[in-house]
């Protein structure tokens, strides 16, 4: 049952990717308007108007205040680091062909599995790599699907700076849904969004006037565009709101696991708004990316605690529980020394 309710989950979230793709092609391609940061701060704004403004009336330790007197450093860097990466793959397409873009976006995958170990302490067994293995293989069937259906008419005007930008925005990526996991399991979703939103909104306004003023300047604004401009905010904010539910009852590899499926709902639907071609490979590879997902999410990984630490290894499931447990021990030992 809870398999299940991870791959809705997931799916949902691969939906929500699907309506921000779908919304900046026709943005792109029917209107000429190529503004990713302009859309991002929109995204942002929505966090801050929503979340930020959440924590100003929180007590205690979950307060804005409070959290920037003794944080405010670490979240500006979380929120450099995913402003850049939503920027860098969007822009790697200026230069670079789709097929890098949906083979090399992969890579933030592993990096975000080591990074889960080293800085989560998670620990995975061999089906964890067997999994992952068979997801990059569907995402290598559906670009071999893209090529045959003649979706690689792009070529790139420089194709090593938009891989360099793929790979940068790919690992940026990984670092913010590693500190993202962290701060879900460890303090709340409320901070998380936050604090994303509040320096999300500051670090995209500033780089969306020095990058992006001419091109939101040159935009002939009519109904239309304003509307994919909301369906593209919505579908964002509905992406950030949801996930760091996900990734508290999975982990973030999970989460990144199971939106690989993203690009073939973009694809589904592009089949009848765009004119793709249809081809059965890209059947094929939803199905391989889905049993890989399955494959992962059918056994928990394992979490190990630091070395200096007593508390034995627990499954990532558990990890609410362990906080309760460690909460019981302290009280227990409060109470003898009373």
């Amino acid at each position: 049952m809870n398999i299940l309710k991870t791959i809705a989950l997931g799916q949902l979230l691969s939906l929500c990717i699907c309506g921000t793709a779908i919304t900046s092609q026709y943005l792109a391609e029917k209107y000429k308007v190529n503004t990713p940061m302009l859309q991002s701060f929109i995204n942002y704004c929505l966090l801050f108007l929503v979340y930020t403004v959440m924590l100003t009336f929180q007590s205690g330790s979950g307060n804005l205040l409070y959290i920037l007197k003794r944080k405010w450093w670490k979240y500006i860097l979380l929120g450099l680091a995913d402003v850049e990466a939503n920027y860098l793959i969007v822009r790697a397409y200026q230069y670079t062909t789709l097929t890098s873009v949906q083979l090399l976006d992969c890579f933030g995958i592993p990096v975000l599995m080591a990074l889960s170990w080293f800085i989560l302490y998670a620990r995975y067994r061999v089906i964890h790599f067997v999994a992952v293995a068979v997801c990059l293989l569907g995402v290598g069937t559906m670009v071999g699907a893209d090529i045959l259906a003649g979706r690689e008419d792009n070529s790139g005007s420089d194709v090593l700076i938009g891989d360099i930008l793929v790979l940068l925005g790919a690992s940026l990526y990984a670092v913010s849904n590693v500190c993202e996991e962290y701060i879900v399991k460890k303090l709340s979703r409320q901070e998380f969004l936050g604090m994303v939103g509040l320096f999300g909104t500051l670090i995209s306004g500033i780089q969306l006037l020095i990058v992006e003023y001419k091109d939101i300047a040159s935009i002939h604004w009519d109904w239309k565009i304003a509307l994919l401009f909301v369906a593209f905010a919505l579908c964002m904010f509905c992406l950030y709101s949801f996930m760091p539910l996900v990734i508290r009852i999975t982990s973030a590899t999970s989460v990144n696991l199971g939106i690989l499926t993203a690009d073939l709902y973009s694809l589904f639907f592009g089949l009848f708004l765009f004119g793709y071609k249809f081809s059965g490979l890209y059947i094929l590879s939803f199905t391989v990316i889905m049993v890989g997902f399955i494959l992962y999410c059918s056994t928990p990984t394992r979490t190990a605690e630091p070395a200096e630490s007593s508390v034995p290894p627990v499954t990532s499931i558990g990890i609410d529980n362990l906080a309760l447990k460690l909460e019981e021990n302290l009280q227990e030992t409060h109470s003898a020394v009373l």
